[in-house]
């Protein structure tokens, strides 16, 4: 299992958003995550690892930055940090966890927790929480790990429909750290968080089986928020327009994920669309006006917008419609 690692230098820098750096080396596209790998600018000599983009894969098509050469070296951990994130790898690193500071709910007490299967469900989600309330997003294992690569948190945050993130370990460099979901949730309860959105991040993980993919991290999470005694909701993927039938309809990674929650999750689904029976417990949610509702949003799955595949967005936002209804 080698990695892929090239030198080059660095060619231009594309956009900067503070905990994300896009930028050229040697004119190939490249990500940098400053506060892991530390300040870059052009012209810096740095090492990359270039495997995804030469394998061709669907969420890989750019480097990403491994050590810069000219001012990453002999970086310091955060002051009282000892707790390893990718611990034993080369990558590891000592992070500040939110367990460390005390402060944990031993109960949920009714939170509502969306239970998302792809990143993508992440931005109609919180637009169905709508605004006035406090939110959290709980990045799970099952995509990309580094919680600054996604926009959509960042556009969320700018329009208040999220309030912080939490990288929930292997995942890492989130606004807070924590080593399970179970203290992460509980972490949310104990700081007054009205609701909980859990999911992976872009990119998922998947091998075209029934237990080998990403989307059963909303399993793990609707468990643990049954199990500390929140109301998990199941945000349900519909596509319409998936060419591959495992997907289309309802995806196979839903049934697999409802199948093995062992708590008294909820499925939410769009009033007025025909469900398959097996979906179960589900509860209808009224849509109308859910265009509205995600105007402005980054939306985007597979390619495909609401205007080419609007079940997959509708879907995703009536779960959070159905938790907000679930706020006490």
């Amino acid at each position: 299992m080698p990695v892929s690692l090239r030198r080059g230098r660095v060619s231009a820098i594309v956009e900067t958003s503070g905990e994300l750096v896009r930028l050229e080396v040697d004119e190939a596209p490249c990500v940098a995550y400053p506060r892991i790998t530390g300040p870059v600018e052009a012209g810096d000599e740095v090492v990359v690892n270039v495997q995804a983009r030469e394998l061709g894969l669907g969420s890989g098509g750019f480097d990403v930055l491994y050590v810069n050469l000219t001012r990453g070296l002999g970086l310091a951990p955060p002051p009282g940090a000892h707790v390893m994130t990718l611990p034993y790898t080369p990558a590891q690193a000592a992070v500040l966890h939110a367990e460390e500071q005390g402060g944990l709910s031993g109960s949920l007490a009714g939170t509502p927790v969306v239970c998302c299967t792809l990143h993508s469900q992440l931005a109609p989600v919180c637009a169905g929480l709508g605004g006035g309330i406090r939110v959290a997003y709980l990045q799970l294992p099952g995509g990309a790990l580094p919680v600054s690569l996604s926009d959509a948190v960042r556009a969320l945050k700018r329009k208040g429909l999220l309030e912080v993130s939490v990288a929930v370990s292997p995942c890492l460099d989130g606004d807070v750290q924590c080593v399970s979901i179970y203290s992460a949730l509980a972490w949310a309860a104990a700081s007054g968080f009205d609701a909980v959105v859990c999911g992976v991040g872009p990119g998922i993980v998947g091998t075209a089986s029934t237990l080998g993919h990403g989307g059963l991290s909303a399993t793990q999470a609707a468990n643990a928020a049954s199990a500390l005694g929140g109301s998990p909701v199941l945000a349900v993927r519909i596509s319409t327009q998936e060419s591959r039938e495992r997907h289309r309809g309802v995806s196979h990674h839903t049934k697999a994920a409802l199948e093995l929650c062992l708590g008294n999750v909820v499925a939410a689904w769009p009033r007025n669309l025909a469900a398959p029976d097996w979906l179960v417990p589900r509860q209808e949610v009224e849509i109308d006006g859910w265009e509205g509702a995600v105007a402005g949003l980054p939306l985007e799955h597979m390619g495909r917008g609401p205007a080419e595949d609007p079940w997959f967005f509708a879907s995703a936002l009536a779960a959070g419609k159905l938790a907000r209804g679930l706020l006490r």
